[in-house]
C-alpha cells in the first residue's frame, strides 16, 4: 500500500466550514470565468491528479478547491443534486458535472496529446461512472489518505481557492 508522506500539511484535519450567505455569494462569484475542479483534499490519488494537472495544463486555466472548503460549499448551493457528493466536480460557470464526465471535461482544457483521452466519451456514461465508482471505492485503500489537505507549492497557490 502506498501511503502519503506526512510533510507539507497545515494543522489538523479540516471540517466542512459553515459560511454566511454573504460569504457564499462572494465565493460563488470568485474566478467565475475560470473552471474550478472540486476534489477530495484528503485523498492521495486526487491530490496526485491535481499535481499532474498543474504540470500539464498549458494555459493554467483550471482552478482547484477542496470539496470540504467554503468555495465548494458556495458553488454547490445551486446544485442540490450534488449535495454530499464524494466525487470530483467540475464547475464551469453555472454548470456542474461530476464523476467520469467531470474527468473528461477537464481533459478538454489540457490540449495537445492529452485530448486523446476524449475518446472516453465513446463509452456510455453508465459504464464510465461504474468504473469511476470502482476506483473511488478503492482509492483510500490503495493510495492512502492525508490527515489534512496538503498545502500547495507557492508557485501554484494562486490557482487554489479555499
Amino acid at each position: 500500500m502506498i501511503r502519503p508522506s506526512s510533510g507539507g500539511f497545515s494543522g489538523g484535519p479540516r471540517t466542512r466550514p459553515r459560511i454566511s450567505k454573504r460569504s457564499s455569494a462572494k465565493l460563488a462569484s470568485s474566478s467565475s470565468e475560470a473552471p474550478i475542479l472540486l476534489y477530495d483534499g484528503h485523498c492521495a490519488l486526487c491530490n496526485g491528479w491535481v499535481s499532474f494537472l498543474l504540470r500539464v495544463d498549458p494555459k493554467g486555466s483550471l482552478r482547484f478547491a477542496p470539496l470540504a472548503g467554503p468555495t465548494a460549499q458556495a458553488r454547490l448551493i445551486g446544485h442540490p443534486e450534488l449535495a454530499g457528493i464524494d466525487s470530483v466536480v467540475l464547475i464551469e460557470g453555472p454548470a456542474a458535472t461530476a464523476r467520469s464526465t467531470a474527468v473528461l471535461r477537464v481533459v478538454r482544457y489540457l490540449g495537445g496529446f492529452w485530448r486523446v483521452g476524449l475518446i472516453g466519451y465513446l463509452i456510455p456514461r453508465e459504464i464510465r461512472d461504474s468504473l469511476y465508482d470502482v476506483v473511488a471505492y478503492w482509492r483510500y485503500r490503495v493510495f492512502g489518505r492525508y490527515p489534512a489537505c496538503p498545502v500547495p507549492p507557492p508557485a501554484t497557490r494562486t490557482r487554489f481557492l479555499p
